[in-house]
């Protein structure tokens, strides 16, 4: 055992004897200090971890704790809340290698010796480089450097709020009249992220537009969200551009328009993803699935009106909106219950899944098969997950499952990569899980990331459907195979219009 691993294994020990003592029998100014003392340690602490994940990435060490790729290990192995955050407060702080192997000095050299004192935080980092990147292409290495160094000092002082309006005052001063900025820092710094829904299934959405793309969504906003446009609370409202409508209408509906600016804003967007989406923009299919919004419901949502119902894209829509979208788009249900009308086996007759095999697949898994894998349904490939195509397998529903790129290129024999069985017994069966090549070999897990309201419901009815299932004498029922191609599925997958004939 290295000396290293020896020290952490003594720190360990350490840190749980610390843990187990109080500060009752000391005075307020050491109890005062004590707590400064701490938080310095753990921000000394931020930057040795990030010299620990540059040795994982630069060694693909995260192969051997069955991570496909460095952002996994971050967010699986480390609980990382946002890896790709951290990726680049390593790649500025941390000296990186180039292809031959000589070392590079930081990118902030200043602020990773700060983060290394304890004197900054990770927050304080991250002020920094936000205002890092914003300067300049054409500024000199010179006076980029000096930047960083004078950020760095404010760090130590400074709230991280603060470092971003010192900031403002710096990018000023590097180029005070606007002159540096050219479009290669335009399209460095051009963003629109969507953010996760809320408790409501609210998302926000924030962005920094070019110019062009500013002024091409300016144009729209002219039309789709002048008042009386588009309004959902107004079903005399005209939709569209509104080039068509009759004026006296169109004032009408703005005499009754109620909603404020950024409100018509919102509107004016769906209505034009809406026309986009339903209008044939996105052409006739993505990845097997119609480029439609599709909906995967239980029959007893849909006759109770009750509950949320999960997207092929990984969305959740409340059963009120997905009756809406029906009502809107002469719905079509492809009902698996026992019964298809379309080819599900084709043995070796093709390699890829046909849109009924992925359909299928969407109601039983959701998304990504891989345990704790977030990928949704859209952005999977199907995996033939009994036998690999190249070994034989077959192209029927049954043998296969939905992988995303990375794990579907993970399975294969080497100790480092997976293996997918089916699941015989317990809340999992019938599913495909996954365990890696290691000896002896690691339980089956399958993804429950998308079946937490199902789990619920068993909850209700057994003990813990987490737990692993006791030895029974009686056999389970039989899984459906190719001989007995008889599905039994009691979810209701839902493409919005246009419509594709695809029972399944």
């Amino acid at each position: 055992m290295s000396d290293l691993v020896a020290k952490y294994a003594a720190l360990q020990a350490l840190v749980d004897e610390i843990a187990k003592e109080t500060s009752d029998a000391c005075d307020d100014e050491t109890v005062a200090q004590l707590a400064i003392t701490h938080q310095t340690v753990v921000r000394q602490f931020e930057s040795i971890g990030n010299q620990r994940i540059l040795e994982v990435s630069d060694r693909d060490a995260h192969r051997t704790v069955g991570c496909v790729t460095i952002t996994e290990f971050l967010q699986t192995k480390l609980r990382i809340t946002y890896p790709k955050k951290r990726l680049q407060t390593v790649q500025a702080l941390e000296p990186l290698l180039t292809m031959t192997g000589e070392k590079l000095p930081p990118v902030c050299p200043n602020t990773a010796r700060e983060l290394a004192a304890g004197t900054i935080g990770p927050d304080h980092v991250h002020a920094v480089l936000d205002v890092m990147k914003k300067i300049p292409s054409a500024v000199d290495a010179e006076r980029r450097a000096f930047a960083e160094q004078t950020l760095a000092e404010f760090a130590t002082t400074l709230t991280p709020k603060e470092i971003t309006a010192a900031g403002v005052r710096i990018l000023a001063h590097l180029d005070p009249d606007g002159q540096l900025t050219d479009d290669r820092d335009r399209a460095r710094n051009r963003n629109l992220n969507l953010g996760c829904q809320d408790s409501q299934l609210m998302s926000k959405l924030t962005a920094t537009l070019d110019p062009i793309t500013r002024a091409l969504f300016d144009v729209v906003l002219a039309k789709w969200a002048a008042p009386g446009m588009n309004n959902p609370d107004d079903d005399r409202s005209p939709i569209g551009d509104g080039s068509d409508i009759d004026p006296d209408l169109l004032r009408e509906a703005a005499d009754r328009d109620c909603r404020s600016q950024s409100q018509r804003n919102h509107d004016a967007l769906k209505a034009l993803l809406d026309a986009a989406v339903n209008g044939g923009l996105l052409g006739g299919s993505h990845r097997g699935l119609p480029p439609q919004i599709i909906v995967s419901i239980t029959d007893a949502q849909l006759r109770e009106h009750a509950g949320v119902a999960r997207t092929a894209t990984g969305s959740d829509l409340p059963i009120s909106d997905v009756v809406k979208l029906a009502a809107d788009a002469q719905p079509h249900l492809a009902v698996f219950d026992n019964v298809t009308n379309e080819p599900l086996y084709f043995g070796r007759g093709r390699r890829l899944a046909s849109q009924a095999q992925r359909l299928m697949a969407f109601a039983e898994y959701k998304g990504c098969s891989k345990d704790d894998c977030r990928v949704p349904f859209a952005h999977t490939e199907m995996h033939h997950a009994e036998t690999d195509w190249a070994d034989g397998g077959l192209t029927d529903a049954t043998h296969m499952a939905p992988a995303c790129g990375r794990h579907n290129r993970a399975v294969g024999p080497e100790p480092h990569q997976w293996t997918t069985e089916k699941i015989t017994a317990g809340p999992d069966r019938g599913r495909y899980g996954w365990r890696r090549n290691t000896d002896p070999p690691e339980m089956l897990r399958a993804n429950r990331l998308y079946r937490i309201d199902e789990l619920l419901q068993q909850h209700s009815t057994s003990n813990d459907p987490w737990a692993e299932p006791p030895d029974v004498d009686e056999p389970s029922p039989p899984i459906p195979d190719v001989e007995h191609p008889r599905v039994s599925r009691f979810d209701i997958v839902w493409p919005r219009a246009p419509l594709y004939p695809t029972a399944s």
